[in-house]
């Protein structure tokens, strides 16, 4: 009797005992003596967030390129992603070569995957090579580039191995790695080789063939390096940024001139910036400085390593290397001295040191007017939005922003109008122009998702998320939030991979969800330098107070806000923008607590703070509330109404809420019941559209002792089931796409999005796609009634 039927023998006498037996089986290959009668669980891979999160807890977490290429080859095996992980950390320019480099192996790796290959006959191991080295499923790219002493009867061997599949005219490895344990177990010989006869049959499709080209040349070769560049070029007309800058660095090392090489170069680190992979930029920019002592070649590069430097939360390095350029630039090159200026207000919004910011704007002051002012609303408005919002308003508001931009020496028609519309949508968002930040940045994310590259998807979903919730939009919000943080921690953009979280964790403890509200805040923060970055410092504080505000503790949420201002006898806002829209939060925490003579030091030198300067119809309804907060008589009511008197605060849903509720409380309280309903109704509305809990429960508190009863709740919002990353796939489904479309647009496996749709189902109380449209409460085509990007 063999084994298995022994272990066979006992498992069916283990019935009602308290023993268990546990066995796997690789591949589904489930034995006969156990193919019945017992119980089977398949093993899934990883989805892609748990195997982000894996690959979070190892010793070195990578990130950048090297994790996007370790959770595509790994393909949630997490003995893999742990592996691969140790592999890179021992050795980081790992893979970094270009697209038709693998990761390395690690022995415990090759021992599993690459166990089978030195039995299998040498036609068999030539045909593997080839089909590794191509990269492709087509099985007759594979057979022409084999010649004609290739027979089909020696796949049979790697099949029975079952090392591929092939079906229908089309060769799949049964997992990534085998293709990698393929090419590294070959001789350099070899592949070089296997790529030279790969580049022969592919004359039709030159960027295929420009890649085996640069793959079979030993040393420098202008002609392979030429062909590399323009394959570049085809990429970067497609929005294929990131497999452009592959082929650009590829095509740099193959250059014998420096002078050639540090162009392509600096090609290459702007092609990643658009990818957003910051490493991959700064790499290549540090690259640059040791080949050439071309001026404009070099500021480029420092151009490109400024911006990866404020993307990775490094302000001061950043501004040292921005404002040079920029001071050097303005009267020789005074675009690229806007440009840099542009990239430079970014870290020093994020910094909020006055210094900086008003060391930018003198510059910008040397600047001329240009042709395309785009770089100027950005500096304007993120350095200071109340002294120049006149002025930065002008400029948004006196050109379509979405219309092809003039043009420009650097950089094709299609990246400058992108880079337009992330400008001065972050500027409308700045300046409260809500619903234009909205529309520009939802037209920029939409340009990226329609490209092969997802990773600048980060910043501009980020900043597109901070507009959806202010908007009220928190929903949709949290879906984007969701997809930058994703995009961010993959390409190691510690500035998003923090801020997204944090604001994601406010809408949780708005809605209710404190514990979880502050779980996530906990996460996001741990191992940041706070006050290195003061508007990561306010907004996580607000995330907390608004969690103590959600749980009724007025005295932690008057900690948390008040920490948003300084101690100093005149308080100054720690952050120069975020902070003041906390102040009427503040001044309702202390008015609750007993602070109300702090609350009104910190307004009043708020006021005169902003006196000097024009502020915003949103700006000016907090100031509004804070007073109203703050007053006695009819002062009072003459700050509520001047609170609400805007049309246009009605499109900040929550901050108008609050307002109202306020308002009508302090009516209730003078037996003006009747007067404080109209209030109330709109502020309940409103709350449970965002879904409000503990506001909306105070505002039914309120209703009824108003005198009226509250319509009963509404059916709970199955939408609060879902995550947000099931609600798009649901959503697009909704609409009409395929598992395979919705997987390519949102860069998921259909396998993946299937298994989402099968967990989305019984949450909607539904049994199959057909029913999702029905089972949404809303259009597909919009979240918490706002246009989707």
């Amino acid at each position: 009797m063999g084994t298995l039927d022994v272990l066979a023998f006992v498992a069916r006498r283990l019935e009602g005992e308290p023993v268990a037996m546990v066995l796997a089986a690789r591949d589904n290959a489930i034995p006969a003596q156990f193919a019945r009668e017992h119980r089977q669980l398949p093993v899934e891979p990883l989805l892609p967030s748990a195997a982000g999160r894996l690959l979070d807890l190892q010793p070195e977490p990578p990130v950048g390129r090297a994790r996007s290429r370790i959770l595509d080859q790994a393909a949630g095996v997490p003995l893999a992603l742990v592996e691969l992980a140790r592999a890179v950390g021992r050795d980081p320019a790992a893979g970094q070569d270009g697209a038709t480099d693998a990761l390395p192996l690690t022995d415990r790796l090759e021992a599993i995957f690459a166990a089978d290959l030195p039995e299998l006959p040498a036609p068999t191991r030539r045909l593997l090579l080839l089909a590794a080295a191509a990269e492709t499923v087509e099985l007759p790219v594979i057979l022409s580039a084999a010649g004609h002493t290739a027979a089909p009867a020696d796949w049979r061997p790697a099949e029975n191995a079952g090392l591929i599949r092939i079906d229908d005219g089309r060769l799949h490895f049964r997992h990534p790695l085998i293709r990698s344990a393929v090419y590294q177990s070959a001789t350099y010989t070899e592949r070089h080789a296997a790529h030279a006869a790969l580049a022969d049959v592919l004359a039709g499709d030159p960027d295929r063939r420009a890649w085996h080209l640069a793959a079979a040349v030993s040393g420098v070769d202008e002609e392979a390096a030429q062909g590399l560049e323009d394959s570049a070029g085809r990429a970067q007309r497609r929005g294929g940024y990131a497999a452009a800058a592959a082929a650009l660095e590829r095509a740099a090392r193959l250059s014998p001139d420096a002078d050639v090489r540090s162009r392509r170069l600096v090609r290459a680190a702007t092609m990643a910036m658009f990818a957003g992979h910051p490493r991959w930029v700064s790499e290549l920019a540090t690259r640059v400085l040791t080949l050439t002592d071309d001026p404009a070649v070099l500021a480029e590069a420092s151009l490109r390593a400024g911006w990866a430097l404020a993307v990775t939360a490094r302000f001061e390095d950043a501004l040292g290397s921005l404002l040079p350029v920029a001071e050097a630039a303005v009267a020789t090159e005074p675009a690229l001295a806007l440009d840099a200026l542009s990239t430079a207000t970014t870290p020093a919004y994020h910094s909020g040191d006055p210094s900086f910011r008003e060391r930018i704007l003198r510059i910008t002051e040397r600047v001329p007017p240009q042709d395309d002012e785009a770089a100027r609303v950005w500096v304007l408005a993120g350095c200071d939005p109340v002294r120049h919002r006149e002025q930065a308003l002008a400029l948004l508001r006196g050109t379509d922003w979405t219309e092809d931009p003039p043009e420009h020496p650097a950089g094709s028609a299609r990246d400058r109008r992108l880079s337009r519309l992330i400008v001065v949508g972050a500027a409308a968002w700045v300046l409260d122009e809500t619903a234009e930040a909205v529309r520009l940045l939802g037209v920029a994310l939409d340009q990226l998702r329609r490209s092969p590259t997802a990773g600048a998807n980060a910043t501009v979903a980020n900043a597109l998320g901070l507009a959806l919730y202010e908007s009220g939009s928190w929903t949709q919000a949290r879906t984007v939030f969701d997809e930058s943080y994703r995009t961010a921690a993959e390409a190691g953009m510690e500035i998003v991979a923090v801020g997204s979280p944090v604001v994601g964790a406010t809408i949780l403890a708005l809605r209710g969800d404190t514990e979880a509200a502050r779980t996530a805040v906990q996460r996001a923060v741990h191992g940041i330098d706070l006050p290195a970055s003061r508007s990561l410092h306010v907004r996580t504080h607000y995330a907390l107070g608004a969690a103590a505000l959600a749980e009724g503790d007025h005295a932690a949420a008057y900690t948390r806000f008040r920490a948003v201002y300084t101690q100093d006898a005149e308080p100054e806002p720690v952050h120069f923008h975020a902070s003041p829209y906390y102040l009427a939060d503040l001044t309702a925490a202390a008015v609750r607590t007993g602070r109300a003579d702090e609350a009104r030091r910190i307004v009043d030198a708020t006021r005169r703070r902003l006196g000097s300067g024009a502020v915003s119809a949103r700006l000016d309804a907090v100031l509004h509330r804070a007073e109203a907060l703050l007053g006695e008589g009819d002062e009072t009511e003459d700050h509520f109404t001047a609170a609400l008197a805007d049309p246009n605060g009605e499109q900040w849903l929550f901050e108008r809420a609050l307002v109202r509720l306020d308002y009508a409380e302090w009516l209730r309280r003078r037996r003006r019941s009747v007067e404080a309903r109209p209030h109330l109704t709109a502020a309940l509305d409103a709350f449970e559209r965002v879904g409000a809990r503990p506001w909306t429960e105070r505002a039914r508190a309120e209703l009824r002792a108003s005198g009226v009863t509250p319509a009963s709740a509404a059916q709970r919002d199955v939408l609060a089931e879902l995550t947000p990353q099931q609600l798009q796939i649901a959503r697009l489904a909704a609409a009409g796409l395929t598992n395979r479309e919705i997987g390519e647009r949102i860069f998921l496996s259909p396998r993946t999005v299937g298994f989402h749709l099968y967990r989305v189902f019984p949450k909607l109380g539904i049994t199959g796609r057909a029913q999702l449209r029905d089972a949404l409460p809303e259009s597909p085509q919009s979240l918490d009634g706002a246009p989707a990007p």
